[in-house]
C-alpha cells in the first residue's frame, strides 16, 4: 500500500541523471508510488473515473457502493459500507450510473472479466498478460491499462504519457509534451517510470489525490 520496500536512494540516483527533473528530484527526495488494498477495486474505480472530473468520479463510485456494498456498522467513524466485490457488483443495473453508455458497457465488460476470473490482478501478478488483456477489452485505453499497471500490479516502470498532469509538467519543465516524444524521454527514466510520474504529478496543487487516479 505505502511501497514501503522501494529503493529509493536507487530510484532518485537513476532519475537525477535526467537535468531536467533533477531539480524536483532534489526538492522532495524519496518519493514513493501509493498502491491500493483492493486491485479489483482500483480497477472499477478508474473506469468511473475515464474522462471526468475527480467529484464526479467520486460521485459515481458512492453510487455503486450505496447501492451494491456491504452495509457497515462504524458509528464513530463515519464509515457506511464496504466497496462491493466484482462479484456483487455484476449484477448491477447499468442504467442506474449517469455516465454515457459506451463507459457504462466498459464497466460491465470489466466487472465481468475480474467476477469471472478472466483477468485477475494484484501485486506479483504477470504485469505483461494483464495489461495485453485489459486493452482487449472494449473501452480501456494506454491511460487506464497504465494507471492500472501502476496502483494495482505495482510496475514501477508504468507510465501516462497522455496524462493532462504529467503533460503540464512535462511543459513547465520544457519539455515537449506529446505523448511521443515524452515516451521517446521517459527511455532514461526506465526502469523506474512510474517514479518519475510522482515527481511530475507533484509539481502541480492538488486539492486531494487524483483518481486515476
Amino acid at each position: 500500500m505505502l511501497d514501503l520496500d522501494a529503493y529509493s536512494v536507487v530510484t532518485d540516483d537513476l532519475l537525477r541523471t535526467d537535468a531536467e527533473l533533477a531539480p524536483l528530484v532534489d526538492k522532495a527526495p524519496g518519493r514513493r508510488v501509493p498502491r491500493t488494498v483492493d486491485a479489483d477495486e482500483f480497477a472499477v474505480r478508474a473506469v468511473l473515473g475515464q474522462q471526468v472530473s475527480t467529484a464526479a468520479a467520486r460521485t459515481h463510485a458512492g453510487r455503486l457502493v450505496t447501492a451494491h456494498g456491504e452495509p457497515v456498522d462504524d458509528p464513530a467513524g463515519g464509515l457506511t459500507h464496504l466497496f462491493p466485490s466484482t462479484e456483487a457488483l455484476a449484477g448491477h443495473d447499468p442504467q442506474a450510473l449517469a455516465m454515457p453508455r459506451t463507459r457504462r458497457a466498459t464497466l460491465g465488460t470489466l466487472i465481468d472479466a475480474l467476477a469471472s476470473g478472466a483477468i485477475t490482478l494484484g501485486v506479483g501478478s504477470d504485469c505483461d498478460r494483464d495489461r495485453a488483456q485489459l486493452a482487449d477489452l472494449p473501452g480501456i485505453g494506454p491511460w487506464t491499462v497504465e494507471v492500472i499497471a501502476m496502483r494495482a500490479l505495482g510496475d514501477p516502470d508504468a507510465f501516462l504519457p497522455t496524462d493532462l498532469g504529467i503533460r503540464r509538467a512535462a511543459e513547465g519543465l520544457g519539455l515537449t509534451s506529446t505523448p511521443g516524444a515524452l515516451v521517446q524521454h521517459s527511455a532514461r527514466w526506465r526502469p523506474w517510470r512510474a517514479y518519475a510520474v510522482q515527481y511530475l504529478w507533484a509539481t502541480e496543487d492538488h486539492p486531494i489525490n487524483l483518481l486515476p487516479a
